[in-house]
């Protein structure tokens, strides 16, 4: 028979003995080729990949869509409370990503406007870890905005979000440590360091004017 030939790859003969529709040898090489092939190729570099994509989105990930004419304000521009929620849902994206958890918001802190978003805009809002404490995440959200048909993008929005991870009974949760390796992530580190001792000064000075909460 034409499987007995001497020379015949011996992976071209397993290929041919599993089917049921009969074939040349041929066409038996032919195909144990080719799945050889894919075997080689397909399986070990397509997980190394996507163990470093799936790597990069846990600390950062982008959120792409177009501003609609809905989040107009009276001024013709994107409301500005549509932007802090993009932010709102681009933060908690990052941090559930990160952690692995259930998340809430515990501060937004020195949100600026630089630019207004115009409806028709496709916007991007970046989100990325730059400190973690024991249950905690800073994230770093900026939004950009340009207009399609020129391609050219502007950032109009910076902010520093915290949030905790919670577990099922919605008590704090431990997060894995993120350490930066790159300068730019030691620089981001630190800028979310000041930013924290910063917040310690405002909280002593907004509980001057905290007014106790009255129960019956």
């Amino acid at each position: 028979m034409a499987a007995g030939k001497k020379g015949l790859n011996p992976l071209s003969q397993g290929v041919k003995a599993g089917q049921t529709g009969k074939k040349s040898s041929n066409d038996g090489a032919s195909h144990g080729k080719r799945g050889a092939k894919r075997v080689k190729i397909a399986v070990r570099p397509h997980k190394k990949t996507e163990h470093k994509i799936m790597s990069e989105k846990q600390r950062e990930i982008t959120l792409r869509f177009l501003a609609q004419p809905t989040d107009v304000n009276f001024g013709g521009k994107v409301h500005g409370g549509t932007v802090m929620k993009w932010i709102d849902q681009g933060g908690y994206a990052c941090a559930v990503g990160w952690s692995g958890r259930y998340c809430v918001t515990a501060y937004v802190g020195g949100i600026r406007f630089y630019k207004p978003v115009l409806v028709g805009s496709l916007v991007e809002v970046t989100s990325r870890v730059i400190y973690t404490g024991r249950t905690s995440m800073h994230i770093s959200v900026d939004v950009r905005a340009g207009d399609l048909k020129d391609g050219e993008f502007t950032k109009t929005t910076h902010c520093v979000m915290v949030f905790v991870a919670v577990n099922d009974h919605g008590n704090p949760t431990p997060v894995d440590k993120w350490e930066p390796v790159s300068e730019s992530d030691k620089a981001l580190e630190q800028y979310a360091l000041k930013l924290m001792d910063l917040r310690k000064g405002i909280d002593a000075e907004m509980s001057k004017y905290f007014l106790p909460v009255e129960t019956e």
